[in-house]
């Protein structure tokens, strides 16, 4: 398994840059998570779209979801129809954005086999509904926590995941119980609990250089990481 960075950072792109977007590579297949405002010209360079074998959103927000609009139109012109997987309970607006011939829009079931690997979700807190997500190919684990705040049951959701991707939205004098996003502290927390093999930092916010983010991270688990784009990780 491979993890390709398309973008990373939330709410909004910097300059240049991409949202949340990550591309997985299994045995010559690929599914793409969250595609976000500029992802979808990362992820031209990498693989024709059309040969995605699906997309997981780990939820609605734009920032993890935008692109698939305009995505919609290259699929269209192929002749193409992707599955793309959403939190069963939201009912948003935007999801009725999806209802074209480009894509078809499925609930998380509750095991899903794709691309070779075996998906399970996890509810997790966030003002909208949304999902973290935990893909395994047999051998190795990848988690990516999606958007969330502290979330009872997330280390356990995680555990022994030989890559974690947590969301660290906020430095700790930032965060509150109240936050729609986890800090990097509690990052870090998360995957220490989890006994997490290595903890990339995700959502990176434009106005913290991600070395600061990290280095709080690190104060409870040394060997934190911040993703960018471009990033390639092999599993």
């Amino acid at each position: 398994m491979k993890l390709y960075v398309l973008g990373c950072h939330g709410p909004f792109p910097p300059a240049g840059g991409a949202t949340s977007g990550y591309l997985v590579e299994n045995h010559g297949q690929t599914v793409l998570m969250d595609c976000g405002a500029g992802v979808m010209g990362c992820l031209m360079r990498l693989c024709d779209p059309a040969q995605l074998a699906g997309v997981l959103l780990s939820h609605l927000h734009f920032d993890h979801a935008s692109d698939l609009l305009v995505m919609r139109y290259y699929l269209e012109i192929v002749g193409k129809t992707l599955p793309v997987y959403v939190p069963p309970e939201d009912d948003s607006p935007f999801r009725a954005l999806l209802t074209a011939p480009a894509f078809d829009v499925r609930p998380y079931p509750e095991s899903l086999d794709i691309a070779g690997l075996t998906v399970t979700t996890m509810p997790v807190r966030h003002p909208v509904p949304c999902r973290a997500l935990r893909l395994m190919d047999g051998e190795r684990t990848l988690v990516f926590t999606g958007d969330t705040n502290d979330c009872p049951g997330l280390a356990a959701f995680a555990e022994n995941a030989n890559l974690l991707l947590a969301d660290a939205a906020f430095l700790e004098a930032e965060w509150t119980a109240q936050k729609p996003h986890m800090s990097a502290a509690h990052a870090g927390k998360l995957a220490s609990e989890a006994n997490a093999k290595s903890l990339y930092l995700t959502h990176l916010p434009v106005k913290h250089e991600p070395s600061t983010l990290v280095k709080e991270a690190q104060t409870v688990y040394p060997r934190a990481q911040a993703v960018f784009p471009g990033l390639e990780i092999s599993l």
